[in-house]
């Protein structure tokens, strides 16, 4: 029997992207492997949203390489947005390499594995037509036993950041439709898992518009009546389109957890306009105001670029000031890095890596005191938490996420709590953490 290592790099739809590859090859018979070194057949699963990540994905080539020269046998195939954004020239780049497999193609992967094995290197980058469902496809049922899931509701982005390069990797927006939706979350609360992310560049835009029978809203309602699920949550939104009635779907309905992740980019609308993203500083506060009076409590995370071409000194204290105001949860924040074919690698004035570097130890020191400031307050506090798993640092640990997001851990019990949602009262406030003990637990 056959088998084969999935390397991921990048964000959830690259993880879920993986979990629906290695079902299309369980389908087909072969096993996972322990190791890169043991696999007849290696995966990289890649992200080209920043420079750094592709970086990465290139040195990993580089190995995986040589390790093939060792074991000569071996297939080595790259997947996801680098190979959707490079083609075949990844071919002649990455000695060795056999399969390039963009994101329209995943679902082809057993045919394309077929054509290598008869000699061929191939890439497969070609998008599929609106009505062609193989973008969704799925394999047979996944494997039992997982406490949370991601499960894909649309993919692409029609938006155009000036400095994003996911509508060239991923194409226009397409949502899934709903009935679809629906069975995978049934099929997933029916196999045990308790919590389901809702994937998308852009959730809110889910609907008529672009291939779905119903909003966003209406969709995440349906999803959290699913019997035997227990939690909602989803990701991402964008500002521009965060609705009042998804708002309110959030503060109503039980089962949808109190966090978003809104990511801003910018806190200046100098910047913003420059960005093409669509609002401006007072709406994007707006929403978070219109949040807050509806879930005081929610959790609230964001991307942040610094550095973008023009970014003035003034323009980044907005950032900052805008920053003191949301008060995050947690910030993703990055320096800009040019991608291919996007408006922002043409635009004049582009900084310095001093100052995008400087800046962005100043943004990530702010967000680290307010991260703090807002854990210690949560000392005392009791929140409900969903078991995952043992800790992967500490094996004397249990650790799950609060409603609101935040990582818990618990001192591990004697009988094991994963999968079960357990009241914590949080003793202690670590840096990206909480700890605290559990009660009624005798």
């Amino acid at each position: 029997m056959k088998s084969f290592f999935i390397k991921t790099y990048g964000c959830q739809m690259n993880e879920r992207d993986s979990e629906r590859m290695a079902g299309f090859l369980l389908d087909q018979g072969f096993r996972p492997a322990a190791s890169e070194a043991e696999a007849d057949l290696i995966l990289v699963n890649t992200c080209s949203i920043r420079e750094k990540p592709e970086q990465k994905v290139y040195s990993t080539l580089g190995r995986l390489s040589q390790l093939k020269q060792a074991r000569p046998g071996t297939i080595l195939a790259v997947t996801g947005c680098v190979a959707q954004q490079e083609g075949g020239r990844l071919l002649e780049r990455v000695p060795g390499l056999d399969l390039a497999i963009g994101t329209h193609a995943l679902h082809r992967l057993p045919e394309l594995l077929k054509r290598v094995s008869e000699g061929r290197h191939l890439a497969e980058t070609g998008w599929l037509k609106p009505d062609d469902p193989g973008l969704f496809e799925i394999p047979s049922p996944r494997p039992q036993g997982g406490v949370t899931a991601f499960v894909t509701i649309m993919q692409g982005c029609d938006n155009y950041c000036a400095y994003c390069v996911v509508p060239y990797v991923r194409g226009r927006e397409r949502s899934r439709p709903a009935e679809e939706v629906l069975a995978e979350v049934e099929s997933l609360a029916a196999g045990g898992v308790k919590e389901v992310t809702l994937l998308g560049q852009n959730v809110n835009t889910y609907g008529p518009s672009n291939g779905a029978g119903i909003g966003f809203p209406e969709l995440l309602r349906r999803v959290a009546e699913v019997p035997g699920l227990e939690r909602v949550r989803f990701t991402t939104s964008h500002p521009k389109d965060l609705s009042d009635r998804l708002i309110e779907v959030m503060a109503e309905h039980p089962k949808v957890m109190e966090h978003i992740h809104l990511p801003v980019q910018a806190g200046s609308d100098r910047v913003l306009r420059a960005m093409n993203r669509g609002y401006t500083r007072e709406h994007y506060l707006e929403r978070v105001r219109a949040l807050r009076r509806a879930m005081p409590e929610a959790g609230l995370t964001t991307d942040l670029i610094v550095g973008f071409p023009g970014e003035r000194e003034a323009d980044f204290k907005e950032t900052l000031a805008l920053m003191g105001e949301a008060e995050y949860d947690e910030s993703y924040s990055f320096r800009f890095s040019t991608r291919p074919l996007t408006a922002a690698g043409r635009m004049e004035g582009q900084l310095p890596e001093e100052t995008k570097l400087e800046r962005l130890y100043r943004l990530q020191a702010l967000q680290a005191e307010i991260t703090e400031r807002k854990h210690q307050a949560q000392v005392g506090s009791v929140h409900e938490v969903l078991v995952e798993g043992r800790s992967k640092t500490d094996a004397g640990r249990e650790t799950g996420r609060s409603r609101t997001n935040r990582p818990v851990h618990v001192p591990a019990g004697d009988q094991e709590r994963r999968g079960r949602i357990i009241p914590v009262r949080i003793t202690r406030a670590l840096k990206h953490s909480l700890v605290g003990e559990v009660l009624g637990e005798e």
